[in-house]
């Protein structure tokens, strides 16, 4: 079965972005997310908004890639964009029981400690819808992201969430450089790439 062709990101909004959209199809069952947004209601009331958040850069440089169909997305943060951190802490603080404020933001400490400081492209989200899975859609979008890297003579990183993401990322040449983990939440591996080949 073919694998879809990638389109341009839009302008919209991050939030209204169709790339959200599918993202939240994608994570609904990611371990790591649910395990920070645990109802239904608090996951679809506010992962839309981290994964705007967290991606929002990729918005504004134009590097979202999507499928024609809307079946994948992957939001690639180019090298040197700012982050607001900020605005990330009041939204845990908004989104997360209080009661759990003290794992959760230990867990985002160690997140910060692994994230390189410099230039680099950052991959907070890639994600297919569960229907589309098992078509290649996610290499797609990880080869062409890793092209536009590579044509910079830049490394990757993102975090795995999940070992069988882990084991994808793997397989297009990225490495565990770390372990996160706070109390009762799940691993999170991050992972990074070198450049390979020569920039173009």
């Amino acid at each position: 079965m073919s694998v879809p062709t990638l389109d341009q990101p839009t302008t919209a909004p991050p939030t209204a972005e169709p790339a959200i959209a599918t993202l939240v199809l994608a994570f609904d069952a990611d371990p790591v997310i649910r395990w920070t947004f645990p109802g239904q209601d608090r996951y679809l009331r506010y992962f839309p908004v981290l994964a705007a958040q967290l991606g929002g850069p990729a918005f504004q440089a134009r590097s979202v890639d999507r499928t024609e169909d809307g079946a994948g997305a992957a939001l690639w943060v180019p090298p040197d964009s700012p982050q607001d951190d900020e605005a990330l802490v009041s939204l845990l603080v908004e989104s997360v029981d209080p009661q759990r404020h003290a794992v959760a933001f230990a867990f985002l400490e160690q997140v910060g400690e692994h994230h390189p400081t410099e230039p680099h492209w950052y991959l907070p989200f890639i994600g297919v819808d569960p229907v589309h899975q098992g078509r290649g859609i996610g290499s797609t979008l990880l080869r062409d992201g890793l092209a536009r890297a590579d044509d910079d003579g830049l490394p990757c990183y993102l975090e795995a969430s999940s070992p069988r993401n882990r084991a994808l990322y793997e397989r297009h040449g990225f490495v565990v450089i770390g372990d996160i983990q706070a109390g009762d939440s799940p691993p999170l591996w991050p992972m990074r790439r070198e450049p390979q080949g020569a920039p173009r």
